[in-house]
């Protein structure tokens, strides 16, 4: 059987995302992830470079946090960089 690997967002990828909004309502955020960003102690974030075009929030960062997504469409993936396991460590040391 086949290793399958866990489906995780990658640095420089769109996304739209959906999550809770208002009281009644949901938020949409289309962007490029750039990482995870910590709120608080406990709580962590997907962090959005909004990308929407001629919009208000173009090249703002948005930060959502885990909890409160709904969905998360894949716009466009960039392909992460694989390790080679089988590579030997560097054994360099800059000091």
């Amino acid at each position: 059987m086949d290793k399958k690997e866990d489906w995780k967002p990658t640095e420089g990828s769109r996304y739209k995302i959906i999550s809770i909004g208002g009281r009644d309502s949901s938020l949409e955020t289309e962007g490029v992830f750039k990482g995870y960003a910590t709120i608080g102690i406990e709580e962590a974030g997907l962090l959005i470079e909004m990308d929407e075009p001629h919009g208000e929030h173009q090249g703002k960062l948005r930060i959502v946090p885990l909890h409160a997504i709904l969905a998360v469409d894949i716009l466009d993936v960039k392909e992460h960089e694989t390790i080679n396991e089988d590579k030997e460590p560097s054994s360099h040391y800059y000091g």
